[in-house]
């Protein structure tokens, strides 16, 4: 993250001086300029007009300079309290915690421009994903004022694409209890380990001849494996990390367009397709680990460690901190009355409704009969290696028994990375899910989803 004191040592540089903006004919553009890059005879003009004016509209302009000012903290945070009339935030983050829970304040329109070219002085290259035409308010799909800098620049987080994959018996960097990412397609079985993927958070591959993603956002603990052949599209799309966030969730783009998506719903929601109606396609991926995705798929094969990066790529080191603590990084609000905001789910998106199901009740019940929508699914968890796998099952209801998952009728099934099959020929197909913190299923889906309860 950049400090303050060099984010005023940019704008300096950038020529953010007393008086650098008075050709500036948008007035409302200039008060919001004056708090973060003026004078402080500037700041204080303007910041005594906005409380004055009862001016609600330069909520989120304020809230922005608050997070990039250069020493005038108590200034803003008195303004704020005196349009809001809340006492309770005391910083940044509470600030725009208390903004999601506002959506009723809309800023004004000239708030999209001073977002624009506050990010343009970090990072000139964030100009592909802010063109004016498209950060209308009638043309997002998201609330600008909540989009968040995550403290990168462009592609500061690297994907991986069409990386090195080496055999698994080569792969002696692993160790047993190492996490990753399972993928089958096709028959095309490969292994992306946790410890790489979280330098990295997006990989684009072809997986069994078909083009697909891997979206990892690490401060939401979700890898959503997407298929990026898009209708009438003759090109698959490639995407990469951005260096923002909406509520703590990763926005990434695509290469061809630059729009801005919400990783967490496969959506576009800045830019040129976001209102082009696409939904990103999940397809099936398995958290689990090294030693039980190897054992049970032993023909798979492995990331590189020769990835064209030099990272830390050991064990338990990215991320250590964030993944031990029970708090955010970034702000986003979540109900836990059901589940604390970290707490681990494994959701399904799919049949037009949407169902999660807390990881830690695999512990107790291994194998749930269950339903999403009006399709009856069974899931199988193990709680350890944070892993579900989920199944249409028809009529079936299923158990374990003596190690075995048998259905009702006496059947016993293999649980296999494309389908549930059993000795008969018989088989159900998987259906995608992925893991996630409870904070953003709850964030992005809340009410239109269920939460399983025993």
């Amino acid at each position: 993250m950049i400090s303050r004191r060099r984010f005023g040592a940019m704008m300096a540089a950038a020529g953010v001086l007393p008086g650098a903006l008075r050709a500036q004919t948008d007035a409302a553009f200039q008060l919001q300029y004056d708090v973060v890059g003026g004078s402080q005879r500037e700041a204080d003009a303007a910041l005594a007009a906005i409380v004055e004016g009862r001016r609600t509209d330069m909520i989120a302009g304020l809230i922005l300079a608050l997070r990039f000012n250069n020493n005038r903290d108590a200034q803003i945070q008195d303004a704020l309290r005196a349009l809001t009339g809340a006492e309770d935030p005391d910083e940044w983050f509470d600030w725009m915690l208390w903004q999601e829970a506002h959506p009723e304040v809309i800023p004004d329109p000239s708030y999209a421009d001073f977002m624009r070219d506050l990010h343009l002085r970090i990072d000139p290259n964030f100009e592909v994903f802010f063109k004016p035409e498209y950060m209308r308010r009638d043309r997002m799909g998201i609330r600008i004022e909540e989009i968040a800098w995550g403290g990168v620049v462009k592609d500061g987080i690297p994907s991986l694409d069409n990386p090195a994959m080496i055999a698994a018996g080569d792969a002696d960097y692993m160790r047993s209890d190492d996490l990753v990412f399972g993928v089958s397609i096709n028959g095309d079985v490969r292994a992306y380990p946790l410890r790489i993927m979280g330098w990295h958070e997006m990989f684009n591959d072809v997986i069994g001849d078909v083009p697909v993603a891997l979206a990892y956002c690490t401060l939401c603990g979700a890898g959503i494996l997407y298929d990026t052949k898009v209708a009438g599209r003759a090109k698959p799309l490639v995407f990469g990390s951005s260096g923002f966030l909406y509520r703590s969730n990763k926005l990434m783009f695509d290469r061809a367009t630059h729009s801005l998506w919400n990783q967490f719903t496969g959506k576009p929601v800045v830019g040129k397709l976001a209102d082009s109606g696409i939904t990103l396609t999940q397809r099936p991926v398995v958290i689990t680990s090294w030693e039980d995705w190897r054992g049970a798929n032993p023909g798979t094969t492995i990331l590189s460690l020769d990835t064209g990066y030099r990272r830390d790529y050991g064990s338990g080191v990215v991320y250590n901190e964030y993944f031990a603590s029970p708090e955010l990084m970034f702000p986003a609000l979540a109900d836990q009355g059901r589940q604390r905001q970290k707490d681990y789910v494994f959701g399904i998106q799919q049949f037009g409704a949407a169902k999660a199901w807390p990881i830690e009740v695999f512990a107790r019940r291994p194998v749930i009969n269950d339903a999403v929508g009006d399709v009856a699914v069974v899931v199988i968890g193990d709680a350890e290696t944070r892993s579900a796998r989920a199944y249409e099952r028809g009529a079936l209801e299923f158990a374990r028994r003596n190690g075995a998952l048998v259905s009702g009728d006496g059947a016993v099934w293999t649980v296999g990375e494309e389908a549930l099959v059993a000795g008969d020929g018989r088989s159900l197909a998987r259906v995608a899910g992925h893991v996630a913190y409870w904070f953003a299923w709850d964030g992005y889906l809340g009410d239109a989803a269920e939460l399983y309860a025993p």
